[in-house]
């Protein structure tokens, strides 16, 4: 069934002149992810943070993809959970930065199913098409790629200072990963999909 969602949706972005666009939901800590690194002999290298009560600052990250193959990185940040505001205020952001037809995927999260959610997408369907991923298969989405990558080299054996810091990192990161166009097309081709 996702599959055959997934190349329908294809097609019809590419006869409408739409963007296909990835959306995910993830966190990031102040407590350092700790990865393997490498230092000079005899010299370990030491994370030092501070000790204090779990703080997280989430994050909406989403890829959108041209039939020419380029494709758009957007990133969100949040104090605290993602829920039905959260993605409403997002999708408004989505607005203001494409200019085009949207056909967006993603989970089943429960923010993605609310009442508000549901009211708002039903009120854009002017330029704002969803359709929901199989169940059980983050694979099937790049944005879990970005992921991978914010989490194994932009905040790996990070100890910031507060989520201030960490939210200046995370926004480093994504513009880093804005110029590298051969990223988010590699985030692509790993979840076996291609356009």
């Amino acid at each position: 069934m996702g599959q055959e969602n997934l190349a329908r949706s294809k097609k019809n972005a590419r006869e409408r002149r739409a963007l296909i666009v990835f959306l995910d939901e993830s966190g990031f800590s102040e407590h350092p992810s700790v990865r393997r690194s490498w230092a000079p002999r005899g010299q370990t290298p030491v994370l030092i943070h501070r000790h204090r009560k779990w703080s997280q600052l989430s994050a909406i990250g989403a890829l959108g993809y041209r039939s020419d193959g380029r494709a758009k990185t957007f990133l969100w940040l949040h104090r605290g959970t993602v829920r039905s505001p959260e993605i409403v205020r997002f999708l408004k952001y989505l607005r203001r930065h494409v200019r085009r037809p949207v056909i967006l995927l993603w989970d089943g999260l429960h923010a993605h199913r609310s009442r508000e959610t549901t009211d708002y997408i039903q009120s854009q369907t002017h330029w704002l098409s969803v359709q929901r991923l199989p169940a059980y298969a983050p694979e099937l989405n790049p944005v879990e790629g970005m992921w991978a990558w914010f989490k194994g080299g932009v905040t790996a054996n990070l100890c910031p200072d507060g989520l201030d810091s960490l939210k200046a990192e995370v926004q480093r990161g994504r513009r880093r990963l804005a110029r590298r166009g051969d990223l988010p097309v590699a985030f692509l081709a790993k979840s076996g999909l291609f356009l």
